[in-house]
C-alpha cells in the first residue's frame, strides 16, 4: 500500500478526531478472528497499516489461503489506542478483498470442472478508489483481474460502434494504438464476431450471448480457420449457475462483474483478549 492510501484510509474513519486521547493507551493484546469459511485476502495490507500504527503482529496464514469459522488471523500487541485507531479499516478490508476472493474461487471451481484452461476474469465494475484491492482479490481467488483501467488495452464496446461503425472504430483503433496493447471488440451477434475476427482483432467479447450461440460462432470461426491466435471471450449474464454452460464452449476467459459487485463480505472480528 501507499503510505497517502494509508492515511486517506484512516483519514476517512477518524476524520480530524485525536483518538489517541479518548482511548486508553494501556498496552494490549487482540486477536482477529474469522467467522466463516472463505479465501483469505487482504492480510497483507492488514499487516502494513499495523506497520504504519506502530502495533506489532503475528499470523500463521498467509494470503490465498483457505480458512474457517474461528481461526485467528492475527495477534496484535501493541497500545490499545493504536489498535483500536485502525479496527474497523483492518476489518472492512479483510471483509471486502477476503469476499471478493472467496467468490472469485467459487466461479473458478464451477467453470474449471468442464474446461481446465479457462480463465474465468474481472470487469471494471468496481469500488471507485478501491479498484486495484479488488482486483488483487480476484486474482488471490484465483482469477484474471483483467484490465485496470482504460489504459491498459483497447475495447472497442457497443457505444463505440454506435458512434463509429464497427469497421471504422477497430481501424482507429489499429491506427491509434501502439502494438503493445490489444485490442478487442465487443459483440453481440455472430455475424459482428465473425467480421471481426477478419479484420484481425485480439479479442473478440460475445456479450450476452447464450452458450449455444456462442458454440456455433466458436465452430464457424474454427471452420473459416479464423480460431487461430484469436482470444475468445464471453460476458453479460454469467453466474455461478451458469458459467459451466459457458466455459464448456471452449472459449478462453469468462468475464464477470459478480465477482466483485456482487461479492458478500466474509465476516472478521477484532477482539482485546488481555
Amino acid at each position: 500500500m501507499l503510505l497517502k492510501e494509508i492515511e486517506s484510509f484512516l483519514e476517512e474513519d477518524i476524520g480530524q478526531e485525536d483518538y489517541e486521547e479518548i482511548v486508553p493507551y494501556t498496552d494490549c493484546k487482540a486477536e482477529i478472528t474469522v467467522k466463516e469459511e472463505g479465501i483469505l485476502a487482504g492480510l497483507e495490507e492488514v499487516k502494513q497499516i499495523f506497520d504504519y500504527l506502530s502495533v506489532q503482529h503475528a499470523s500463521e496464514f498467509k494470503d490465498g489461503v483457505r480458512i474457517k469459522s474461528g481461526d485467528t488471523i492475527l495477534t496484535l500487541r501493541g497500545p490499545g489506542a493504536k489498535i483500536l485507531k485502525g479496527e474497523r479499516l483492518v476489518l472492512n478490508l479483510l471483509g471486502r478483498m477476503s469476499g471478493i476472493a472467496t467468490l472469485t474461487s467459487m466461479f473458478v471451481n464451477e467453470a474449471r470442472k468442464v474446461n481446465e484452461q479457462v480463465r474465468v476474469a474481472g470487469t471494471r465494475k468496481t469500488t471507485p478508489g478501491f479498484r486495484k484491492y479488488e482486483k488483487k482479490a480476484i486474482a488471490i481467488g484465483g482469477g484474471d483481474p483483467h484490465r485496470f483501467g482504460l489504459y491498459e488495452a483497447i475495447i472497442i464496446k457497443d457505444n463505440y460502434i454506435q458512434l463509429m461503425g464497427l469497421e471504422n472504430a477497430i481501424k482507429k483503433a489499429k491506427e491509434k494504438a501502439s502494438f503493445t496493447r490489444k485490442i478487442e471488440v465487443e459483440v453481440e451477434s455472430i455475424e459482428d464476431a465473425l467480421r471481426a475476427a477478419e479484420l484481425k482483432v485480439d479479442i473478440i467479447m460475445l456479450d450476452n450471448m447464450k452458450p449455444a450461440e456462442v458454440k456455433e460462432c466458436m465452430r464457424l470461426l474454427t471452420e473459416r480457420r479464423l480460431r487461430e491466435g484469436l482470444i475468445l471471450e464471453v460476458s453479460g449474464g454469467v453466474n455461478l449457475e451458469n458459467i459451466k454452460a459457458f466455459a464448456s464452449t471452449g472459449v478462453d476467459v469468462v468475464s464477470t462483474g459478480m465477482i466483485t459487485h456482487s461479492a458478500r463480505s466474509l465476516g472478521f472480528s477484532l477482539t482485546v483478549v488481555e
